[in-house]
């Protein structure tokens, strides 16, 4: 996977966020700002920006 998929991947299940993503491989750093995240705890937006990544990285 490269940074530019899970940029566009969480654009498109996540409408109106800013995304950004550095890294290469499997190590990515994502800066996202989106009202839609916003108001939740820490875990609460870990939990929902990974289930839109979990597919891909569970096939590694």
């Amino acid at each position: 996977m490269q940074a530019e998929d899970v940029k566009s991947l969480l654009q498109e299940k996540l409408p109106g966020t800013q995304v950004e993503v550095e890294g290469e491989g499997c190590n990515f750093q994502l800066n996202l700002i989106s009202d839609e995240l916003a108001g939740q705890s820490p875990v609460k937006r870990q939990q929902q920006v990974y289930a839109h990544l979990n597919a891909w990285i569970a096939d590694g």
